[in-house]
């Protein structure tokens, strides 16, 4: 079987607020929105992410996630000095053994962010 893509679908309990986080701070465009259905589809590059409040069909009490997201990034450095005085830090820049330069935030829903760019 050929996979295509993995595109994560988000649950937000205030998709507006989220919307303006991944726009506004992150540099997402809001390629779709569906008020009725409380969706949205935001794009940068190549990147694609799904925003959506739960719907009936899947058990939902709280917002949660066990992973993270990671961003390959052109420049992370670069990207950590427009970002770190605007959001909820994890770890800042860090250069890796494995040679990558990377950082991680947290989302207005808590989401875990990874950035990084090899050097």
């Amino acid at each position: 079987m050929n996979f295509k893509r993995l595109t994560p679908i988000l649950y937000t309990e205030n998709i507006t607020e989220t919307i303006k986080f991944y726009t506004e701070v992150l540099g997402f465009t809001c390629a779709e929105f569906n008020e009725d259905w409380q969706w949205t589809s935001l794009h940068k590059n190549a990147i694609e992410i799904m925003l959506s409040k739960p719907n009936t069909h899947i058990k939902f009490d709280k917002i949660g996630f066990t992973g993270s997201f990671y961003f390959e990034v052109e420049n992370a450095e670069e990207f950590w000095n427009i970002l770190k005085n605007s959001v909820e830090i994890v770890y800042p820049l860090e250069t890796f053994e494995w040679g990558m330069m990377e950082f991680a935030i947290k989302d207005n829903n808590g989401y875990i962010l990874q950035f990084g760019s090899k050097i």
